[in-house]
C-alpha cells in the first residue's frame, strides 16, 4: 500500500492530527462543564449523586479537576503552533498517552463512560500518530 502524503503529513498522521484536536476541544468542553456547569448537568454527565455534587467541597473539587482538563486541551492546541512536526507528534504522543492512562483509571474508579468518551478518542489519535 502506498502512503498518501499531504505536505509533512501522511493520511494517518493527518487523521491523528484531526483526532488530537477533537480530544483537545473535548477536554476544554469538559473543563467548562466541571467548572461552570450546573450541578444537575454535572451529576448527569459524571454519573454522580446530585446531593453530592451540590456540596461546596464537590464543586471545588470539580472546578479543580476542570482546570486540569482545560489545560490538557489548551496545551494540545498550543503545541501545534510551537513545535515542528517531528517534535509536535512526540509531545502529542506523550500527552495522549497520559490522557489514556488517566481515562483508564477514571473508567474503573468513576464511571465506565470515561472509557468511551475520553479514552477512546485519545487512544485512536495516539494510534494514528504512531502509524
Amino acid at each position: 500500500m502506498e502512503i498518501i502524503k499531504y505536505g509533512p503529513y501522511t493520511l494517518f498522521t493527518l487523521i491523528g492530527t484531526i483526532l488530537t484536536f477533537i480530544v483537545a476541544i473535548e477536554h476544554i468542553g469538559i473543563c467548562f462543564l466541571e467548572m461552570f456547569g450546573k450541578p444537575e448537568q454535572q451529576a448527569k454527565a459524571f454519573d454522580m449523586d446530585i446531593n453530592f455534587v451540590k456540596q461546596e467541597a464537590a464543586q471545588v473539587s470539580l472546578a479543580n479537576q476542570g482546570i486540569y482538563n482545560g489545560m490538557l486541551g489548551v496545551i494540545l492546541i498550543v503545541a501545534f503552533f510551537i513545535f515542528s512536526i517531528p517534535i509536535l507528534f512526540n509531545v502529542w504522543k506523550l500527552i495522549l498517552s497520559l490522557i489514556v492512562i488517566v481515562a483508564i483509571y477514571g473508567g474503573f474508579t468513576a464511571t465506565k463512560r470515561i472509557f468511551l468518551v475520553q479514552m477512546l478518542p485519545a487512544l485512536l489519535a495516539l494510534i494514528f500518530l504512531f502509524v
